[in-house]
C-alpha cells in the first residue's frame, strides 16, 4: 500500500494547481484523474485560447449563499502572482474585452505551463484512474482506486461541477460531501445559453448567427452589457451566458436594443430628418437589415403596428416604439444545461468549510477547492482564477 501526504482527486485548473505548490512545499503529492487526459476543460476553454483570468477579478464577481467567503482565498492569490508565472513560461497573452486575458496561441500552453510545473514539484499523475471509495482513518484517509489501494494524510477533492460532461464533469464531489455529512446547495447550469418556446423560435431561428450588442436585465434586476448571439436553439452570446446565471425558470427577461443611446431621442431625430421612411430602414442604420425586419415581423404578430412612414408617427407611438426597443420582455424555455453550461451554480455549502485553509469544518485533512464549492464566477476568467487561488491556498494546510 502506497502512503501519500497528499491525494488530490481531479486533475483540472484547481486540482492542478493546488498539486505544484503542495509539491513545492515538500509534500508527496499524488493527482488521480478519472479521463484519460488531465486539464480537459482548459483545453476547450476560451475557444480553445484560455480565459486563464481576468485583471478586473474580485469578489464582486462572484456568485454564492455566502458572499464573503471568497474573499480571503482572492486576497492571498493575485491575478498578478499568476500573470507574472505566465509570463516566466513565456507565454504570450492578449487582454481582451472587460480585462479578459487570453493565450495569443493556445490553451495548450497553459496547460503545458501547469504540466511543467508539475514535473518541476514532483508531483505524480495517474489517469484513466477512478476513485471508488474514501474512508477516514485515525491517520488520515484510506483512497480504494480502479488500481490499488492508497493512504494519506489529507484528500483534497478538485473535481469540479457537473457542467460540460464531456470534459470529464462529474458529481464525484458532492457525493464525497454527502458521505462526510456536508452539505450540497441546489445545483443548476450556468454561463449557459438560453433556449426558447416554439412560439418565439418560429420568428427568431432563422436569425442563428447574427449578434447584436444590447444589455439584458434579469427579473432580479442585475444587467450585463455584452454581445448578443441569435442561434438556432435561442439565445447566446456573453451577455446571455452571463444572465443566465441569475435567471429563475419562469421569469421574463428584458434586452434593451439601444444600450448606448438615448432610444426615443433617436427616434424623433429620425421622424424629423427621415419622414418618409419607415421603421424597418431606419433600424437597418442600427443594427443588421436581418434582424431590423425580424423584429418588426415578430412585434407585428405580438400586435404592433409598426408599418407607416415615421413622419405619421405621434409622440405616444415613438414611445411605445422606444419601449419595444429598450426592454423587449421574451421568455426563455429553460437552458441548454450542463451539456453546454460552463460552470455550475450551487455547490458544497461553504459555511462548512474554512475560508482560510479549504478544510471541511467536522472532517480534518479533506479539503475541497474550486467548482466544486458554492461560488460561481462571472464569465470572463473569474472562475479560472478561482480554480487558481482556492487551489494555492488549500495547498498551504495539506
Amino acid at each position: 500500500m502506497t502512503n501519500y501526504d497528499v491525494i488530490i482527486i481531479g486533475a483540472g485548473a484547481s486540482g492542478l494547481y493546488c498539486a505544484i505548490n503542495a509539491g513545492y512545499r515538500g509534500k508527496s503529492v499524488l493527482v488521480i484523474e478519472h479521463s484519460k487526459r488531465v486539464g480537459r476543460k482548459i483545453l476547450m476553454s476560451g475557444g480553445g485560447r484560455c480565459n486563464f483570468t481576468n485583471i478586473h477579478n474580485g469578489p464582486k464577481n462572484f456568485i454564492s449563499n455566502n458572499e464573503h467567503f471568497c474573499k480571503s482565498a482572492l486576497s492571498r492569490f493575485s491575478v498578478q502572482t499568476f500573470v507574472e508565472q505566465v509570463e516566466r513560461h513565456d507565454i504570450d497573452y492578449h487582454e481582451k474585452t472587460l480585462g479578459q486575458l487570453f493565450c495569443d496561441d493556445s490553451a495548450r500552453k497553459i496547460l503545458g505551463m501547469l504540466m511543467t510545473e508539475i514535473e518541476w514539484a514532483g508531483v505524480e499523475v495517474q489517469t484513466s484512474t477512478s476513485v471508488e471509495r474514501i474512508e477516514k482513518t485515525e491517520q488520515g484517509f484510506t483512497v480504494q482506486t480502479s488500481n490499488c489501494q492508497l493512504t494519506a494524510t489529507s484528500v483534497v477533492i478538485a473535481s469540479g461541477g457537473l457542467s460540460i460532461p464531456n470534459g470529464g464533469a462529474s458529481p464525484f464531489a458532492y457525493q464525497i460531501a454527502e458521505q462526510f455529512g456536508l452539505t450540497v446547495t441546489p445545483l443548476r447550469a450556468a454561463l449557459v445559453p438560453f433556449t426558447l418556446p416554439p412560439e418565439s423560435l418560429k420568428f427568431l431561428k432563422p436569425l442563428s448567427g447574427v449578434s447584436h450588442f444590447v444589455t439584458v436585465t434579469t427579473a432580479d434586476g442585475t444587467a450585463f452589457t455584452e454581445a448578443m448571439l441569435f442561434t438556432h436553439r435561442g439565445l447566446s452570446g456573453p451577455v446571455m451566458l452571463q444572465a443566465s446565471t441569475y435567471w429563475n425558470s419562469g421569469e421574463k427577461i428584458s434586452i434593451n436594443l439601444f444600450p448606448n443611446d438615448d432610444c426615443l431621442q433617436w427616434l424623433k431625430q429620425q421622424r424629423e430628418q427621415k419622414a418618409k421612411s419607415e421603421l424597418q430602414t431606419l433600424l437597418s442604420q442600427h443594427m443588421t437589415k436581418r434582424l431590423a425586419q425580424t423584429l418588426i415581423e415578430y412585434w407585428q404578430a405580438h400586435g404592433d403596428n409598426l408599418h407607416g412612414p415615421i413622419g405619421q408617427m405621434n409622440n405616444e407611438k415613438l414611445e411605445s416604439i422606444a419601449e419595444l426597443l429598450t426592454n423587449w420582455k421574451i421568455q426563455p424555455g429553460g437552458t441548454e444545461g450542463y451539456r453546454t453550461a460552463e460552470v455550475t451554480l450551487g455547490g458544497i455549502d461553504t459555511s462548512q468549510v474554512s475560508s482560510k485553509t479549504f478544510e471541511a469544518l467536522t472532517v480534518p485533512g479533506l479539503f475541497f477547492i474550486g467548482e466544486s464549492l458554492d461560488v460561481t464566477g462571472h464569465l470572463g476568467g473569474h472562475n479560472f482564477q478561482w480554480a487558481w487561488a482556492s487551489g494555492f491556498c488549500a495547498a498551504g494546510y495539506v
